[in-house]
């Protein structure tokens, strides 16, 4: 009976519940949106996959040899509430070869269980459904340890579906990621860190249905802008590679310099992200996007209170999108865990939060006004010039081309130790120790000598690791190390 199995398999994808309930005409756009993102994605992976548009549900006809990556792609594309996967039969012409072949895929799944057969026909046979059911039935009762047939209540559902001669055998019902299908909901600009939050808002985005393009404000150097490319790639080639899309990194660097300069310390955080959204509208113009998305989450730090909130959307006329707001951190970390981004947020720095020192957590609108008044604008205006966008498909992902600065966890007469963190203390050691927090090294080490073996100390390592790199690889320091007693 095995012998007319052919080397394909075939998937019914049936659709986001909301999709069901749309207009004629909306439901019938959505359905062509899915189809055609599909086509994209799954023609990837091999020219042989054939997908089928119907008005209630979609199929996939896939060889055999790719169905595990055909399977995974369908359960990450928004717009598909659940899969059937099914096992294909050719030339099935009559009751026997029929009972035979469902029996061969589930007779040892229903070993003492209770079951019920269903079916659906299509063409012309000297059979019913009915007659099937029974004779199916009746025949796997007989060859396995069931405990018996349940029309209403079974322990298993066996679905089958005879069309014309071909016989297909439901095997396994998996869940998809819901949502609408990417290109019907519009186009946002998300903002990304690489953090935990940053990277759920913008797949929560996608899932939503939504064109997702990225900004990456680099307060890092290159290291951390790689870090970012590669899970802006991740993201885009899990969930929405159907479509094209940018990521745009904006220098930040002397943009916080100039908030160190001319903004009271406990507006910094607050003047940073209003800087943000700035710059990110400008982009979004040329983009011609609408909204702005960020990972911003009520009361999680200082600047994401409500007042705060009001006081940052005051830089932007955009619509500003936080799907995080009302989530609790582990939730975030959860989400982050379960779409596979948890790696990259737990090895990035976020950099937002180390350049408040006694943050206001009530700002005044009055006195914010009296603070952005302060602020040297043509530094914006130079970083936004400056920004360079790649389409993510492009990024290079092999971080490693960067490489590892080494971790030395002892000091020498030949040291200069820098203690790059933005608190007033400083490490002490047996060798001349600097105080130069990290957004003014780049200038600072430029009057160190070169003869010297400069080690770098933060609290985690992180920082050092990313700045030493940026050091290395953009101004040729080749003297930098990471010091971590």
């Amino acid at each position: 009976m095995l012998e007319n199995e052919v080397e394909t398999q075939k998937f019914v994808l049936k659709l986001f519940s909301e999709i069901m309930i749309k207009g004629s005409s909306a439901k019938r756009q959505m359905v062509s949106q899915l189809y055609n993102n599909l086509l994209q994605i799954l023609r990837k992976i091999s020219k042989d996959v054939i997908v089928k548009k119907f008005s209630d549900k979609l199929e996939v006809i896939t060889p055999v040899s790719c169905v595990d990556m055909v399977r995974q792609r369908l359960i990450d594309t928004p717009g598909i509430d659940f899969i059937l996967e099914t096992t294909q039969f050719n030339k099935i012409d009559t009751l026997d070869q029929i009972k035979e072949a469902v029996n061969s895929v589930w007779g040892e799944k229903i070993v003492g269980k209770t079951f019920v057969i269903k079916c659906k026909r299509t063409g012309t046979h000297p059979f019913s459904s009915m007659d099937i059911e029974r004779t199916v039935g009746g025949y796997m009762l007989a060859h396995n340890d069931a405990k018996g047939v349940d029309l209403r209540n079974p322990d298993v559902r066996v679905n089958v579906e005879i069309i014309h001669n071909q016989l297909f055998i439901t095997t396994e019902k998996l869940s998809g990621l819901s949502g609408f299908p990417i290109g019907t909901q519009g186009t946002i600009l998300s903002l990304m860190s690489g953090g935990f939050d940053s990277t759920v808002a913008s797949y929560l985005m996608m899932k939503r249905g939504i064109k997702t393009n990225f900004v990456f404000f680099n307060l890092g150097g290159l290291a951390h802008e790689i870090g970012v490319k590669q899970v802006a790639y991740y993201l885009w080639q899990k969930f929405g590679s159907s479509h094209r899309v940018t990521l745009t990194s904006i220098p930040f660097e002397d943009v916080v310099t100039e908030i160190f300069k001319s903004t009271h310390e406990t507006y910094m955080g607050v003047t940073l992200k209003r800087l943000m959204l700035m710059a990110a509208e400008k982009l979004a113009d040329d983009l011609k996007i609408d909204a702005i998305v960020t990972g911003e989450a009520i009361g999680q730090v200082s600047s994401q209170t409500l007042r705060n909130l009001a006081l940052i959307d005051q830089a932007t006329k955009k619509l500003v999108l936080r799907p995080l707001s009302s989530m609790n951190k582990p939730d975030i970390i959860s989400i982050a865990e379960n779409i596979g981004t948890r790696k990259f947020a737990e090895s990035m720095p976020e950099y937002c939060g180390v350049i408040s020192k006694n943050p206001v957590t009530h700002g005044s609108y009055e006195r914010m006004e009296k603070e952005a008044t302060r602020f040297d604008y043509s530094v914006l205006e130079n970083a936004i010039a400056n920004a360079k966008t790649i389409n993510v498909d492009e990024v290079e992902l092999d971080i490693a081309q960067i490489g590892q600065l080494e971790v030395v966890n002892s000091v020498n007469d030949n040291n200069i130790l820098i203690d790059i963190r933005q608190n007033d203390d400083c490490i002490s050691a047996s060798c001349e120790t600097l105080k130069i927090p990290f957004f003014k090294l780049k200038n600072e080490i430029k009057k160190l000598p070169k003869d010297k073996e400069i080690l770098l100390y933060c609290e985690k390592g992180i920082l050092s690791q990313l700045h030493g790199q940026y050091l290395r690889d953009s101004e040729n320091y080749t003297n930098i190390k990471v010091y971590r007693p």
